[in-house]
């Protein structure tokens, strides 16, 4: 068996692990690059990437039938399903070059395309090569859970990971699960001239903001979607022309097509952690706030693999932490209070920091929640998308959270998401000057309502306003 000798070895070639590899490696580490599936992960090849490529497709095709209040006639657009897909396809095509082996070994990374496992605190076998590290970074992501649902071993059933090479329509696409990705499938494949039902335990988008949640699930239900909210799936079973699915209080739905969207689980079988001395458990590599194993300090863990929420933007946070202190020797401890994460429906629903109820708990009394209305924004009218709010959390004069749900509520959320991450005063982010019209002035608008009541309500105020008025000359 060949042996290799390396500084950093990188398990998983997803976000997270890319990320690692290309800065240790342009940085001047010897970098071991061992992915035993698609280059790219997850990301790239069934979740981000293929799922904003359909959604893009699905938003073509809903702005022919809503065209009507912009004055141009309306129509049902002509959805050619394979075309679409083939679509999906070459998007993901434009983007996997920046990830692909080809790249990687140009940067200087050994690359092995194959499953690794640990045979020794400080050694992998992978491709028929022994690996000694003095690091180990495991990126190895996530996979989707399916429930032990009696029947589902028996009846054909989709996830993330299969459910954009579907080239034929489905008829009735049923959803297990109103997370994310249960509902951004079913707005986009509803648009697509799916019908579609979503099948929830608990609340629909039970995570969120529930206010915020409600704009979104309203949104779906006036687009045609079905969404049955606090009934669990006790059953499934094949029948003629697709499956049947039996609710908790007896209901049956049937539909021609299945997608498990109920959550994910690490990936973590196969890699031997017991022989590397790494501790782990379901949620992940046991780590600690430096992402090092509290087990074996040669070890890491990024994104999914760390044991906390599953986004990209979340790995590649993650790789920075580790590169500064495997690569650099400096210290670095992750933060999670101000990380973002968006629901990509229509209207959107974008998210950093706590929610209302979360940031109540922490602050109390201490917090006030302003906001603004999608309505009173100028740009939103003219896009006729006035559906929606803002909310910023304050607390202690400083932007602690933000809500967001209506248009572009994701890229209408960076300021926000700066003015979390920086710690930044509320009196600051209200004084911005921003361009007229955008969606983003709803952001400085909620935090400027954070002052209305100490200067339009303000008896003290009033009076030396008028003193002053009468003595200016």
């Amino acid at each position: 068996m060949d042996r290799v000798e390396t500084d950093i070895c990188v398990i998983g070639a997803g976000s997270g692990g890319l990320s690692v590899a290309a800065g240790a490696v342009q940085m001047g580490a010897r970098v071991v690059l061992i992915e035993g599936g698609e280059m790219g992960g997850d990301c790239l090849n069934a979740g981000c990437v293929p799922s904003k490529a359909l959604i893009a497709a699905a938003e073509a095709a809903q702005a022919q039938r809503g065209s009507a209040r912009f004055g141009i006639a309306a129509v049902e657009p002509g959805v050619d399903f394979g075309a679409v897909k083939d679509h999906v396809a070459a998007v993901i095509a434009g983007i996997a070059p920046v990830d692909s082996q080809e790249r990687f070994e140009g940067l200087g990374c050994v690359v092995i395309r194959d499953w690794a496992r640990f045979v020794s605190p400080r050694e992998v076998e992978a491709g028929g090569r022994r690996i000694r590290a003095r690091r180990f970074v495991i990126a190895t992501g996530s996979r989707p859970v399916v429930p032990p649902i009696p029947g589902i071993e028996t009846v054909p059933h989709l996830t993330n990971e299969t459910v954009f090479a579907l080239r034929e329509r489905p008829g009735h696409l049923l959803i297990l699960g109103g997370g994310p990705i249960g509902m951004e499938m079913a707005q986009a494949h509803r648009r697509l001239g799916c019908a579609v039902t979503v099948i929830e335990a608990g609340r629909a988008m039970g995570r969120d903001d529930p206010e915020a949640a409600a704009v979104v699930v309203s949104a779906l239900r006036a687009e045609g979607v079905v969404v049955l909210e606090g009934q669990g799936v006790v059953r499934l079973r094949a029948v003629e022309g697709g499956i049947e699915a039996v609710l908790a209080d007896g209901a049956r739905v049937e539909g021609t097509h299945l997608l498990v969207a109920a959550g994910r689980k690490v990936a973590l079988d196969g890699l031997a952690l017991e022989a590397g001395g790494v501790a782990f458990d379901a949620r992940g590599v046991t780590v600690g706030a430096n992402l090092r194993s509290v087990s074996n300090k040669r070890v890491f863990a990024v994104g999914d693999a760390a044991g906390g929420a599953q986004f990209t933007h979340l790995a590649g946070y993650h790789a920075g932490i580790v590169i500064r202190q495997a690569v650099l020797g400096l210290p670095a401890k992750v933060r999670t209070d101000h990380i973002p994460r968006v629901t990509y429906t229509d209207p959107e629903l974008a998210q950093v920091g706590p929610t209302e109820d979360e940031a109540r708990k922490v602050w109390g009394d201490r917090l006030t929640v302003s906001r603004a209305e999608f309505h009173h924004n100028d740009r939103a009218q003219a896009m006729r998308a006035g559906e929606g709010f803002a909310k910023v959390m304050i607390a202690k004069g400083r932007v602690v959270g933000a809500t967001v749900v209506g248009p572009h509520a994701g890229e209408v959320l960076a300021p926000l998401a700066l003015a979390v991450a920086t710690r930044m005063k509320v009196s600051a982010f209200a004084g911005v000057v921003l361009p007229y019209p955008t969606l983003a002035e709803i952001g400085k608008r909620a935090a400027g309502a954070y002052f209305s009541p100490k200067l339009f309500d303000n008896p003290t105020l009033k009076r030396f306003v008028g003193l002053v008025q009468r003595i200016l000359p």
